[in-house]
């Protein structure tokens, strides 16, 4: 809530006791480097003084303790985290996260402006500060069937909304740098303002048009190469540390006490299971500071540079004038918060029970008729087939040859070469389609898998070695109304319902992450080698990142950015 001025004024200059002090601290100021002894004095959501003492209302001692600005992912799809925005609030504010500055563009891409406008009315209710940049393409592309479409025209009625930054990920690059009208009529309509990017190995002119367009962020760095160059180029680089993408190793590297004010980090697509065992932006933070990085760069770019990044003033540093986000640590280098507090609040269970709570939206997602084992046979007329391959901690896929012999006018699964099939089930109920491919990378010697979370589109993925478990696979996911379910010799192994438009989950995110475990599980007993099988399944039917990709239409080059001749 704002405070009047006066009560600003009268409480930083100490001649009214302040609403809050934490006492005994130290401020680690992101400017300067300095540490700073005194009291914080903090009104109502805001800091006003710190470096001095000060008489309050309430006192919270922190002796021994440093204190940092709260942490901004600067960008994620809370629906990646498989729980709904109250539930991320609860999962990651304790571990030091303030803001998230989210895309909703999962849900959109399912339900359209109302799931925007679920994330929008649950952003004035979470106790962290979620801010929304409004889904720039729904769909991503012109190579999928997604669940709804959204234009400018759908976008500029929410484009004032106090949550709202700006425009969210630009990916169809390609649209962009060609100027296709319904990519430029977004971009004219959010001139000025912010527009954050994707745009992975762009390089050269390409990407010189690209950040002509206004576009002023990019996640999608994979090498410190590329990243470097976006640098040159004006853009600020987000370090992305995911479930899947994985390239805060890679890009590290360029994170310095010169650069930090320009680069920021983010975790894009990070669930349960990871954050619970390893940790959400803390663990990226303390991991860097391990590899060698300096600690001021690290801490400066999970605050103050991604305050600055995104236009928001208000926050990033532990002055007077800024929202009173701050997280309390016992040590910098381990960075595990042992008090966060959001605006003012402490986030703990109180503050949680508190809140309001807006019911979920999307439920009743799944549309699809029954799925038999014979709608995963794949024909052709010859045996070199176009094979998706995988490389584990990266969205970006190879583009593979393989001789896959016909028989009886189908292409099976070649498990001694690890050739297992693939499939894209429509399941919005537009047009029933499924296409298949295969994929080369899961380690899959039974059974089968599949998940309606499945970027951007999020139709069913699913990926066998047996078409008859693929079908069960689906058709169990449709009396789920969504979520992930692994399958052996017609019987479930494990599942999790995800009936929140097939995307999140409507219970606590303890009970999320123990169902993740058992999925994991299940999916390893199948032979599956990868860390993380369902998000990286998701990632494959992504049809604007390299090189090929899937989708209920066919198989994708996503270098020439067109569908395969079947």
């Amino acid at each position: 809530m704002t405070q009047p001025l006066t009560n600003l004024i009268s409480q930083g200059r100490g001649d009214a006791p302040a609403d809050l002090v934490l006492r005994g601290g130290k401020v680690w100021d992101m400017v300067t480097g300095d540490l700073i002894e005194g009291d914080v004095a903090i009104c109502g959501d805001t800091i006003v003084g710190i470096g001095a003492a000060y008489e309050a209302r309430r006192v919270i001692d922190v002796s021994g303790l440093t204190l940092v600005p709260g942490f901004i992912d600067t960008h994620l799809h809370i629906e990646s985290s498989l729980v709904t925005p109250h539930e991320f609030d609860r999962c990651v504010g304790p571990r030091g996260v303030t803001t998230a500055i989210c895309d909703p563009h999962e849900i959109a891409n399912v339900i359209g402006v109302d799931g925007i406008q679920y994330f929008l009315k649950s952003a004035t209710e979470t106790v962290m500060d979620i801010r929304v940049n409004l889904s720039s393409c729904v769909p991503s592309s012109h190579m999928e069937t997604a669940g709804a479409r959204i234009d400018a025209a759908d976008l500029v009625p929410m484009m004032d909304h106090p949550q709202v930054i700006g425009l969210a990920e630009f990916m169809n690059y390609p649209g962009v740098i060609f100027q296709d009208p319904g990519c430029m009529a977004k971009l004219e309509a959010f001139r000025g303002r912010h527009i954050d990017g994707h745009c992975p190995q762009l390089i050269g002119k390409d990407l010189n048009a690209y950040v002509s367009a206004g576009i002023r962020t990019e996640h999608e760095a994979t090498t410190a190469e590329e990243a470097r160059e976006k640098l040159q180029k004006g853009m600020r680089v987000l370090i992305r540390e995911g479930s899947v993408s994985k390239d805060m190793h890679a890009l590290q590297e360029l994170l310095t006490d010169v650069t930090s004010a320009y680069m920021c980090l983010c975790t894009d697509d990070r669930n349960p299971l990871d954050i619970a065992e390893h940790g959400h932006l803390d663990y990226m933070i303390r991991e860097m500071i391990a590899l060698g990085r300096s600690p001021l760069a690290v801490y400066r770019a999970a605050s103050l540079s991604a305050a600055e990044a995104f236009g928001l003033k208000d926050r990033g540093q532990i002055a007077p004038g800024k929202r009173a986000d701050i997280v309390c640590l016992r040590d910098v280098a381990d960075c595990r918060a042992e008090m966060v507090l959001a605006g003012g609040v402490v986030m703990d269970e109180t503050a949680f029970a508190e809140r309001s709570v807006t019911p979920p939206v999307g439920r009743g997602s799944v549309k699809i008729g029954t799925i038999t084992a014979d709608q995963f046979r794949t024909g052709g007329n010859r045996p070199e087939t176009d094979v998706i391959g995988i490389l584990p901690g990266k969205i970006i896929t190879e583009h593979l040859r393989e001789e896959i012999a016909i028989v009886d006018g189908d292409k099976r699964p070649d498990l001694a070469r690890d050739l297992v099939k693939i499939a894209v089930v429509e399941r919005h109920g537009v047009n029933g389609n499924i296409a298949t491919g295969f994929v080369k990378g899961f380690g899959l010697a039974s059974g089968a898998i599949a998940s309606t979370v499945c970027h951007d589109h999020h139709n069913i993925a699913v990926v066998g070695a047996d078409y008859d478990d693929m079908a069960f696979a689906a058709n169990r996911l449709a009396e789920l109304q969504g979520g992930f379910v692994v399958v052996q010799g017609g019987r479930v192994l494990a599942e999790l319902a995800l009936p929140v438009a097939g995307l999140m989950s409507d219970r606590p995110f303890e009970e999320v992450h123990e169902g993740l475990i058992e999925l994991r599980s299940a999916a390893k007993s199948l032979g599956v080698t990868l860390d993380e099988p369902f998000l990286q399944l998701a990632f494959l039917a992504l049809p604007v990142i390299p090189a090929l990709k899937i989708t209920d239409r066919g198989m994708v080059d996503v270098v020439k950015f067109e569908i395969i001749p079947g």
